[in-house]
């Protein structure tokens, strides 16, 4: 009797501590640091002590708070500044998050795999285990009979028997719920993944941002260089010739979107500010839109397909940062790039430029004011009489300058020197 009850222990211990002590191993991500425990390594979050995580937070405050003080150029560039701090301290937090979110995964991954593998081995040893119990049920339960010295004996041995297969039976039962268990696990972790994945592209968008703004704030200071009262003076100008878009747009009317207006034959392509296809489109991602502030843009798209950049439309040239002012983001520069081609628009004259067979884009002040506020294309004529393409007029391809404007409305006279 005695060594049937050693025999039986032996046999719970081979068969049931090995998945116990499995099915406790759960896979959890290996301990990291807590973020909040770092001190960020960005300027003013270094300073005040601010963790890596917080940080982003703690900026986008002071961005917000300086918001709309762009008055002057020292305000601008403590503007860009802290842009540009907040998009490091994004970066920063987004590069901790990824990298606490990676070691975790390869821990878990880890885990998972072995006590996976583990579980379907011993799963099959069950498996075969019940199945042998059954075939020699009835055997077993003879020889407990046969062995048993009396009724007592019987009783007992015919009891172990069914501990047993009741052993075997929940044994498989706990197997197979570990194997849902770590199935899940290695859902979640999938998920983690995932989201590890989304982390590297939100890192990437970062990274990009980060570099335009660079970019932006060194133009600002490339382009005012350096100096308060040229950067008033730039500044005062681009605001003046986009409030003159707005009153001769609305002066017409509004800024109504239009349909089918794009007309391309061998000078080149006519393209309307207002077309359903870019006029709601905001002008750099500005207040402004093509429809109502776009007619110079679209003018300058226009002419880069008479000179062959026929895939050039106003988005090309607006989808570009940096053919926008660093001190006024709506406002186009005389210089900007489209189809990998640089374009320059120089002061000249009309008749010898458009005599030579070259279109000529002219600023025309409706209201009479010094500056111009409307763009077109003229594409032919001399003296006074000109054809041109007006980016605002409803089929506007091909029409008679005078009809709608005056020589001296002139303003600004600019050929484009690719």
């Amino acid at each position: 009797m005695k060594k049937f009850i050693t025999i039986f222990s032996l046999f719970l211990i081979v068969f049931f501590v090995p998945i116990a002590a499995l099915a406790d191993d759960t896979p959890t991500p290996s301990p990291t640091t807590d973020p909040n425990s770092q001190t960020s390594s960005i300027g003013d979050c270094s300073d005040n002590h601010i963790s890596v995580a917080d940080c982003p937070g703690f900026l986008q405050g002071k961005v917000d708070q300086l918001h709309g003080q762009e008055t002057t150029l020292t305000q601008t560039i403590a503007v860009m500044t802290n842009q540009i701090n907040l998009t490091q301290a994004r970066i920063e937090a987004t590069q901790e998050q990824l990298t606490e979110l990676e070691a975790n995964i390869q821990t878990a991954t880890t885990k998972i795999t072995t006590l996976n593998a583990s579980l379907e081995t011993i799963t099959q040893v069950l498996l075969k285990r019940i199945v042998a119990t059954y075939e020699t049920n009835n055997l077993e339960q003879t020889q407990a009979v046969l062995a048993s010295t009396n009724l007592n004996d019987l009783v007992e041995r015919s009891s172990y028997l069914k501990i047993v297969q009741a052993h075997d039976k929940k044994l498989i039962y706990d197997t197979q719920q570990a194997q849902t268990d770590y199935a899940n696990q290695k859902g979640i972790f999938e998920a983690q993944k995932l989201k590890a994945e989304q982390l590297k592209q939100s890192l990437q968008t970062y990274s990009d941002q980060l570099a335009q703004q660079q970019q932006q704030k060194q133009a600002l200071l490339t382009q005012t260089q350096g100096d308060e009262s040229t950067y008033e003076s730039l500044l005062s100008e681009a605001k003046a010739q986009l409030a003159g878009f707005s009153n001769f747009v609305n002066s017409q009317g509004g800024a109504t979107i239009l349909s089918g207006q794009t007309v391309c034959d061998g000078w080149g392509c006519y393209y309307n500010q207002r077309d359903s296809q870019w006029g709601n489109v905001a002008l750099n991602n500005t207040e402004y839109s093509i429809a109502s502030d776009g007619c110079l843009l679209t003018s300058m798209a226009m002419v880069y397909t008479h000179y062959g950049h026929r895939s050039v439309t106003p988005l090309t040239i607006n989808s570009n940062p940096s053919n926008f002012a660093a001190y006024e983001p709506a406002y186009l520069l005389k210089t900007i790039v489209a189809d990998g081609a640089t374009s320059n628009r120089i002061s000249s004259e009309i008749d010898s430029v458009l005599s030579g067979g070259d279109p000529v884009i002219v600023g025309i002040s409706y209201d009479g004011g010094p500056y111009p506020d409307h763009f077109v294309v003229l594409i032919s004529g001399s003296n006074g009489s000109y054809t041109m393409n007006d980016p605002f007029v409803a089929n506007g391809h091909e029409i008679a300058f005078t009809d709608h404007y005056s020589v001296g409305s002139i303003r600004e006279i600019d050929r484009v020197s690719m």
